[in-house]
């Protein structure tokens, strides 16, 4: 049985379902009327973007004929897992659904690439930055609530410290590092910590200077997670957008983004030449 978080797991299982539909020749109308839903839900199931109902289940396992009873037995146990609630359902209240599919898949990564133009990767974010970054977003919020997107955020960069952490490729562009967000003293323990954890193993930082002018990422930010080959699930491109995120998962759209990933590792400083960078930005800010 597959592993992985409950998103992840919602993803197999939703593979599954629409494996077993094509098999059996059923059409997703005929699918959501079973069910008492419509295609549009079916849609949703198989892609992994809402949770299953345990009736729901039998019902399509039933119209697809599996009657197997360890084969259907299975299926209900991975139900039972993906509907398991991750250590963000506490946040659910301020995560939409759209971003939320998003933690869950962050927190069952693999591997993590990444390109931020504008700000450092949210996972390599100070407290202090942290803090600063979400009070741009949501200005109007209470003490109380911008100290649970804070404690979210915190929450969420855990994972790299995990036994069985994911690796993250981080290519940043040097505006984000020379634009003084949260001021001086904020951004000089920021580029300390990216000196910290760019000794980390699993952990790689570029940074894109101005000096290369027009570069591979001008589309903007956008990362691309990858699973276990255990879990099943394809690479995943995520680009959020202000009120909504797209996720994209067709070969053809990620092996685009994974070429401009490519070519914006080869065209951004090395590692090693990324750290000398870091120790000069953090010298110009003084001490």
């Amino acid at each position: 049985m597959p592993g992985g978080g409950p998103t992840v797991l919602r993803i197999v299982l939703g593979q599954q379902l629409r494996a077993l539909r094509e098999r059996a020749g059923v059409t997703r109308e005929a699918a959501g009327h079973r069910i008492r839903g419509s295609h549009a839900k079916i849609s949703r199931l198989e892609n992994g973007r809402t949770g299953f109902k345990e009736r729901d289940v039998a019902d399509l396992l039933s119209l697809y004929g599996v009657h197997d009873v360890d084969e259907r037995a299975q299926m209900f146990a991975l139900t039972h897992r993906a509907n398991a609630p991750g250590w963000w359902h506490r946040y659910s209240d301020l995560l939409p659904p759209w971003f939320e599919t998003y933690v869950g898949l962050e927190q069952a990564a693999a591997q993590i690439r990444t390109y931020e133009p504008q700000f450092v990767p949210g996972l390599l974010q100070t407290e202090a930055m942290v803090r600063h970054v979400t009070a741009l977003g949501h200005r109007s919020m209470s003490d109380e609530e911008l100290e649970r997107r804070v404690a979210l955020r915190l929450r969420r960069q855990r994972v790299l410290d995990a036994e069985d952490p994911p690796t993250l490729w981080a290519v940043v562009d040097e505006a984000a590092l020379r634009r003084l967000t949260g001021g001086a003293e904020v951004m000089r323990a920021q580029v300390d910590h990216l000196l910290e954890v760019s000794d980390r193993r699993h952990v790689v930082v570029q940074m894109v200077p101005f000096h290369l002018g027009g570069h591979a990422g001008a589309g903007g930010p956008f990362s691309i997670l990858r699973f276990s080959r255990e879990s099943e699930v394809p690479d995943v491109v995520y680009l959020e957008q202000l009120t909504s995120a797209l996720y994209l998962d067709k070969p053809s759209d990620v092996d685009d983004y994974l070429a401009t990933m490519e070519l914006l590792r080869v065209q951004a400083l090395s590692p090693h030449a990324t750290r000398d960078a870091l120790v000069a930005l953090r010298d110009d800010l003084g001490s």
